[in-house]
């Protein structure tokens, strides 16, 4: 049994948009049924210790495409956990363009961890995130934007950083900054071809960024440095950094197909090697999923950074190099310069001297959990 357990329910394949980097396959009006997604949660729950935790979240294609089902399926498992003694932490992925009043209703739950998908300035986040018909979306996705920081509802910004953007990285940060953005979570790009130099570019626009993050605390969050922070400081981390990927972590697609991360479903084609065994409807729990494979650590020998590094995404790295235990360059260089800035400027503003605080306390702080 998990004291937490982290099902995705990868609601539809469904998306107005047409992101040219997207990696959840093709967009097809392919929803999941609704007795596949309450048994994905009712084994979700049965895999949980008393006392523990269900981490859902909702994912796609675009979930609030299917807003109500997702209501429904909130509520079912808010009267399941409940029954059962357990908690119920919410979490979903959106492209901040569908907000008609039931999608409004579900972004704005009090109790919904909310990401939001924007690349930062208009032109940057036009040129890869277009609606179906080819029109940019960033004012549709700042007018969002704008709107749940009038409510008052807390988000997160979900950015993608590619090699075409990378060297606009901080201007982006400054942008959502000035727009009353207070936390912000880079993804890298891990599906692009990186060049060298554009490994040099993001080692650079990281050193900037980290700046940015600087001067902005307490109030701005960058995901990329606050997970380093708690690291160096030994605190507790989020539950976002740890990589179940299948054992203790799973994805479900509509089909009822299972994966041990929602960014490998794509299409959900018969004969993807990354699905797991079966189906969802076979079982009454998931503690059968075998431990997988952990990062190859002699590939990682010699490492100075070894015990701090991050390269345990077996997500990413099964994309960068095909083997879940291996990470690439790519990924090496990111983490080492993050951890190389974060340490710096922990080292010149002395983050914890004096720390009277407790490690909650800071952790709520810095890393906006």
């Amino acid at each position: 049994m998990f004291d937490h357990y982290g099902l995705v329910l990868t609601i539809t394949h469904n998306c107005n948009m047409r992101c040219t980097y997207c990696y959840a396959g093709g967009k097809v009006a392919r929803t999941m049924p609704e007795p596949i997604a309450l048994k994905a949660i009712d084994r979700a729950i049965a895999s949980v210790s008393p006392g523990g935790t269900l981490d859902l979240g909702f994912f796609g294609g675009e979930p609030l495409l299917e807003a109500e089902l997702t209501e429904r399926l909130i509520e079912y498992a808010r009267s399941r956990t409940t029954a059962a003694g357990l908690k119920l932490a919410l979490s979903m992925t959106t492209n901040g363009t569908v907000t008609h009043p039931r999608a409004w209703s579900v972004m704005t739950r009090p109790d919904l961890n909310l990401a939001i998908s924007c690349d930062g300035m208009p032109a940057v986040q036009d040129r890869h995130r277009r609606f179906a018909g080819g029109r940019g979306s960033s004012q549709t996705v700042l007018a969002t934007i704008r709107r749940l920081l009038g409510a008052g509802k807390k988000f997160r910004v979900a950015m993608v950083v590619r090699p075409d953007s990378v060297d606009l990285l901080p201007e982006n940060i400054e942008f959502l900054q000035r727009a009353g953005v207070t936390r912000i979570e880079p993804t890298l790009d891990v599906w692009a071809e990186w060049n060298d130099r554009d490994v040099r570019q993001l080692e650079r626009a990281i050193a900037r960024c980290a700046e940015i993050w600087r001067a902005g605390l307490p109030r701005l969050a960058i995901g990329w440095f606050d997970e380093k922070l708690l690291q160096l400081a030994r605190l507790p981390g989020r539950r976002a950094t740890r990589c179940g990927f299948g054992r203790g972590e799973l994805a479900v697609a509509p089909s009822g197909r299972m994966y041990p991360c929602e960014r490998l479903v794509g299409d959900d084609a018969p004969g993807n090697p990354m699905a797991l065994p079966g189906s969802v409807m076979d079982g009454d729990d998931f503690l059968h999923v075998a431990e997988p494979p952990g990062r190859n650590e002699r590939a990682c020998h010699g490492c100075a950074m070894l015990a701090m590094c991050n390269t345990f995404c077996r997500c990413a790295n099964y994309v960068r190099t095909g083997d879940v235990g291996r990470p690439d360059g790519l990924l090496c260089a990111w983490n080492q310069a993050c951890l190389n800035e974060t340490a710096r400027i922990m080292q010149e503003t002395m983050l914890f001297r004096p720390c009277t605080r407790s490690s909650e306390e800071t952790e709520h702080e810095y890393a906006r959990t």
